[in-house]
């Protein structure tokens, strides 16, 4: 079954991520109400709507039993995508991602049952903050407010040695997942302890706050 998610006001964070869900193969249905930003995503786009996301009678044309989710970006206007989630929910649109504008419009969405708030101007600034801290980190995935999956250039101070010898559970409470060859991109999962580290290579660990922020500081 192809993949299909709506996406609700096209400005340049709704046109980003309608973009990019076309890039990933996705089907996606555009809707905003001015003509020219639906018309320059034509070419994107599976299905475009024009109309008023705040209005009920124009939600309703869109395919929710089809899409996997729904997306809405509505600017700053906090009044205009809470009508909108709530009319989306209402015509049973299963997950609702919505572009936060405040706090208090946070709390509001979720109390209408949105299953993601995103801010997306915090979310960079945090992730830009952590990277300039730790430039030793490539990337990480949060799996909740505890444990992340992180990807971390193997420090000096490892290079050369293998997990055995390392024995980083013991010491930092981190597990390896995965070693990987910064220039090739290939990923190795489970890598055995007899496994020798290079300065080339990165490391995908698990582990939680404090346990990751010992291994951040590693040189």
């Amino acid at each position: 079954m192809e993949k299909h998610i709506i996406v609700i006001g096209l400005g340049s964070f709704g046109t980003s991520i309608a973009k990019r869900l076309s890039k990933n193969g996705v089907r996606v249905t555009g809707m905003d109400a001015s003509r020219e930003r639906v018309e320059a995503l034509k070419d994107e786009l599976y299905e475009a709507v024009i109309g008023d996301a705040t209005q009920r009678a124009a939600l309703e044309q869109l395919p929710y039993k089809q899409a996997m989710a729904l997306v809405i970006s509505l600017g700053e206007d906090i009044t205009r995508s809470i009508l909108a989630a709530l009319h989306a929910r209402e015509l049973g649109a299963r997950q609702v991602v919505v572009k936060g504008v405040t706090a208090d419009h946070g709390k509001i969405l979720r109390s209408l049952g949105v299953d993601r708030v995103i801010f997306p101007e915090t979310e960079i600034a945090l992730q830009l903050a952590d990277r300039l801290t730790w430039p030793n980190v490539v990337d990480y995935l949060a799996i909740d407010p505890e444990y992340s999956i992180v990807e971390i250039a193997v420090p000096d101070s490892f290079a050369g040695k293998t997990l055995q010898e390392l024995n980083v559970r013991r010491r930092f409470g981190i597990s390896v997942l995965g070693l990987k060859d910064a220039l090739t991109g290939k990923l190795s999962m489970f890598p055995e302890p007899s496994a020798m580290l290079g300065a080339d290579q990165i490391l995908l660990v698990v582990g939680n706050k404090d346990q990751l922020a010992r291994v951040r500081e590693l040189e």
